[in-house]
């Protein structure tokens, strides 16, 4: 991991720790011991009554209305409440709760389920920042067949060891308009020569944006040759940084005066990508959610000419997952909780491009008939990518990479 990365947390906990709100933590239900997470019977009822201060991106409409609607199952069926803490940045939740245990809070946290994954999981698993192991005890763990299904039990290279949950998959997808673009780029040195004959028509999210974040890191994997490749699975201290990642600066630099006013602004986010393809000002964008862009065709946000496809050479993917700090007040309604998002009606619901479009984590294929009939795709949509086509998925490089490189991105394009 990134030494520089858990400085930055330690340096910003006593400015997290200021900002706690204390109207939020005089909410928290009397104290319970950590429930056992083999005692599922005894876990379901100490849940009962919690409420579950769930933090999680805020940044995207369909998101948030999914979340609400797990709310409303949980109270509704487990008698748990919910509570959507919208963020900006995962990475602040991590921070308050380095702030917490500094200050020496360790029984009554302000935070009870996050969702997380990549350099902030491994931040806060390095510290001793997470309850468990509680993800193989589940009941519905089960259904994603870790045996078969490596990907829900690892993360950005790095084993969960049963303290994360998973939840959902990503993977880049790139769409563009049909009717705009004839032929798309096949690969990253493509999309340079697709930019420059088609200037300010693309660009990525401002860095750290997590979408950004990953189009750095698909292009460096992209520029990077061979056997170099293993060192981005690797701590980032076991390698040359400036060596491995020049080809991408020289990439990036000759990209950014060809994109989307000409590289001077970025969007901020997935979701603002999104809008400016829908207003006509970009023709090729990409997205982490395979879904997106034939559920905003499905809302009339893209035009019905929008295609969606992956690069030749394959694209990032991962496995998001929830986690339970270790000062949880409601370790038991978290439990319940990621359980529930586990099932198949909230998989089901999740991946429904009505709702979301954000990819089931679970083995479909070894469900019951009529549960697999619940993931059945909408193939009428010509926006929708055909699932056969994200069979060419690259692992994500060592959680201590996407540190590194959003600092260096900042630092050359930015400045202090």
């Amino acid at each position: 991991m990134s030494h520089a990365f858990v400085d930055r947390l330690a340096l910003r906990a006593s400015v997290a720790l200021t900002a706690l709100s204390l109207a939020t933590l005089a909410l928290a239900a009397p104290l319970a011991a950590a429930p056992d997470p083999a005692d599922w019977d005894a876990v379901r009822e100490q849940a009962r009554g919690q409420t579950v201060y769930w933090n999680a991106w805020g940044g995207d409409t369909r998101t948030n209305a999914y979340i609400a609607w797990v709310g409303e199952q949980m109270a509704a069926e487990l008698d748990v409440e919910v509570v959507h803490v919208k963020l900006d940045d995962t990475g602040t939740a991590v921070s308050r709760v380095v702030a917490e245990k500094a200050a020496g809070n360790v029984t009554d946290g302000s935070i009870d389920l996050v969702w997380i994954n990549g350099e902030n999981f491994a931040a806060m698993k390095a510290r001793d920042l997470l309850f468990g192991p509680f993800a193989e005890a589940l009941p519905h763990f089960a259904l994603t067949r870790p045996e078969a299904n490596p990907e829900v039990v690892t993360d950005f290279t790095l084993p969960t060891e049963g303290f994360e949950s998973p939840w959902g998959k990503a993977q880049i997808t790139f769409y563009y308009d049909s009717e705009a673009v004839e032929t798309p780029p096949a690969s990253i040195a493509a999309l340079l020569d697709w930019a420059e004959a088609n200037p300010g028509r693309f660009t990525y999210p401002r860095i750290p944006d997590f979408t950004g974040s990953t189009f750095l890191k698909q292009a460096l994997i992209a520029l990077t040759d061979g056997q170099a490749r293993d060192a981005l699975y690797a701590p980032i201290e076991e390698s040359d940084f400036d060596a491995m990642t020049a080809p991408l600066w020289e990439y990036l630099d000759a990209l950014h005066p060809h994109l989307w006013r000409s590289g001077r602004q970025f969007p901020a986010s997935g979701p603002e990508l999104r809008s400016l393809m829908g207003s006509g000002e970009l023709a090729l964008a990409f997205t982490f959610y395979p879904s997106e862009p034939a559920a905003a065709v499905a809302d009339q946000e893209l035009p019905p000419s929008t295609r969606s496809y992956v690069l030749d050479e394959g694209t990032l993917g991962n496995v998001h997952f929830v986690a339970i700090p270790f000062n949880s007040p409601h370790k038991a309604g978290a439990m319940v909780l990621a359980n529930f998002l586990l099932s198949a009606e909230a998989q089901a619901l999740k991946q429904d491009l009505a709702v979301w479009g954000d990819r089931t984590v679970l083995d479909v294929a070894h469900l019951d008939p009529e549960t697999q009939a619940l993931f059945a795709v909408d193939e009428e949509n010509p926006a929708m990518l055909p699932a056969e086509a994200l069979h060419e998925t690259l692992p994500e490089p060592h959680p201590s990479w996407m540190d590194a490189l959003e600092a260096a991105w900042q630092a050359r394009y930015v400045g202090d």
